[in-house]
C-alpha cells in the first residue's frame, strides 16, 4: 500500500504528541495522514478515546491505518473489536504498560489492564530497550499476545521528543515497509 492509498489516523498518547515529536512531524508530511483529537489530552478516559477512534476509522474515504504512540496503543487495541473488520492495520510504538503504576492520569481512566487478545488486523510493535514505561519483556509479551511484529530499538527511551525522536526518518522508513507489507 501507498500513503495516497490510504488514511493514516494519527492517534497520539497523553499530551498529544507536541509540534516536534515525529507523530505530528509526519501527520504534516503525509499528504493523507490526520491527527485523531481527542477532548482531554491531559485526563484522558480510555472509553472516550476508543470513541474517537472509532468515528475516525468509520469516517475514512480510504483503507484506514493507525498510528499510535503509548497511551494511544492502548487506546486502539481497546478500539479493536470495534473496528476490526475496517482497519487495514496498525503501526503501534512505544506501548505504555500502566498497570502497577500511578505516574500518568491514564492510570484513573481506565487504560489497566491492557487488553490481551489478539488483534484482527496486522500490526507492528516498536518498543524500546530503555522505554521508562515498558519492559522489553513487557513489549515482547504484548506484541506476542496481540500478534503483532515486534521490533526493539536499542536505547531508543520512549521513542519521543524527550529521547531524540522529533523527525525519526528510521520510523518512517520503517512505516513505509509495514504498509508495502500490506500490499
Amino acid at each position: 500500500m501507498r500513503v495516497r492509498e490510504i488514511d493514516i489516523l494519527i492517534v497520539p498518547g497523553w499530551t498529544g504528541s507536541g509540534p516536534n515529536h515525529w507523530q505530528s512531524r509526519w501527520e504534516r508530511q503525509l499528504s493523507t495522514a490526520r491527527r485523531v483529537e481527542q477532548a482531554d489530552w491531559e485526563k484522558p478516559k480510555l472509553s472516550d478515546w476508543v470513541e474517537r477512534i472509532v468515528v475516525e476509522v468509520h469516517a475514512s474515504t480510504r483503507p484506514p491505518v493507525i498510528v499510535a504512540h503509548s497511551c494511544g496503543v492502548t487506546a486502539t487495541i481497546a478500539a479493536a473489536p470495534r473496528i476490526g473488520g475496517r482497519l487495514v492495520g496498525a503501526f503501534l510504538v512505544a506501548p505504555s504498560d500502566l498497570e502497577g503504576r500511578d505516574v500518568w492520569p491514564a492510570t484513573d481512566g481506565g487504560f489497566v489492564p491492557l487488553p490481551m487478545e489478539p488483534l484482527p488486523f496486522p500490526s507492528k510493535l516498536i518498543g524500546s530497550s530503555t522505554d521508562p514505561y515498558c519492559t522489553v519483556e513487557r513489549a515482547q509479551e504484548l506484541g506476542a499476545a496481540w500478534g503483532s511484529d515486534v521490533s526493539i530499538m536499542a536505547g531508543a527511551g520512549h521513542i519521543d521528543t524527550a529521547s531524540g525522536h522529533g523527525p525519526w526518518p528510521e520510523g518512517l522508513l520503517t512505516f513505509g515497509m509495514f504498509l508495502k507489507k500490506l500490499g
